[in-house]
């Protein structure tokens, strides 16, 4: 086994055993394993930060697999739910978050041959403004997932009357995960629309026009729409509750989507179907 395949291993097992404390101890409701759960990712992302670091040093940008794409995913979906934790402490992030992290970065695995071409000319500015942005906006948006799911299946229960039992019990507010969608929307809706423009820059250096009949390009359009609308009603029209919820749910599903399948599977100046 060679030293990347082994790193590969223990970050998969990091995550792997952040994904199983996480979740057995919030059905038993043992705050302890909870916190050991943020540890081990982290333990598992500082790996995974001198991975990218090691390929980022010695590999050139103009043609990537695009496994490292879901790395660096992965690695912008640990980020900022790290960033929050480090402000709200709330333990419940790594219930959502380290799935996600997981069947990302082991996705990455399986897509480690394909390869994307970028220009020349681009390299640095390309991955700073355009991809660099437009991953953190997917992964404020995944922490807003998270918490929306977990906003409707609370709201659910105290609508029925039901019991909140188990680790529900433990779960921040109603109140509490509204705050986390607001505060992923308002900061990765600006996010996602300087990825788009700084898209768009490129587009026309690249291949001589903005728009072109690109799936990848009507899909973000779509996304960046959904999402320009969800900004709009939680900054300007005061929405909250479960349609944000159900708005973040459906746009984190929308991006996994554009990345998973027009990325790899359709003919694309983005993705792995591009014919020169």
């Amino acid at each position: 086994m060679s030293l990347f395949l082994f790193a590969y291993f223990l970050i998969v097992l990091a995550y792997l055993a952040a994904t199983g404390l996480s979740l057995f101890g919030a059905l038993r409701r043992r705050p302890g394993l909870r916190r050991a759960a943020v540890r081990v990712a982290f333990g598992g992302f500082l790996l995974h930060t001198l991975l990218l670091g090691h390929f980022f040093a010695t590999e050139t940008i103009v043609e990537w697999s695009t496994g490292v794409y879901l790395k660096m995913l992965s690695w912008c979906v640990l980020a900022v739910s790290f960033l929050l934790w480090h402000r709200l402490r709330w333990d419940f992030l790594s219930l959502t978050v380290s799935p996600v992290a997981l069947l990302l970065f082991a996705s990455s695995i399986n897509h480690a041959q394909g390869t994307v071409q970028m220009p020349k000319a681009l390299h640095g500015l390309f991955f700073t403004l355009h991809i660099g942005v437009l991953f953190a906006s997917i992964a404020l948006l995944a922490v807003a997932c998270g918490a929306g799911l977990l906003f409707v299946h609370q709201e659910r229960k105290i609508k029925t009357k039901a019991r909140l039992a188990g680790f529900l019990q433990d779960m921040p507010g109603l109140a509490a995960l509204d705050r986390v969608n607001h505060w992923a929307v308002c900061l990765g809706f600006p996010l996602f629309t300087l990825g788009m423009l700084t898209g768009f820059v490129f587009a026309r250096l690249t291949w001589g026009k903005v728009l072109s009949a690109d799936p990848k390009e009507f899909m973000s359009l779509a996304i960046w729409a959904l999402f320009a609308w969800l900004f709009y009603g939680r900054l300007f029209l005061d929405w909250r509750g479960k349609r944000p919820a159900k708005l973040a749910m459906l746009l984190f599903a929308l991006a996994v989507v554009s990345i998973a399948g027009v990325n790899f599977f359709l003919q694309s100046h983005h993705g792995l179907m591009e014919r020169p």
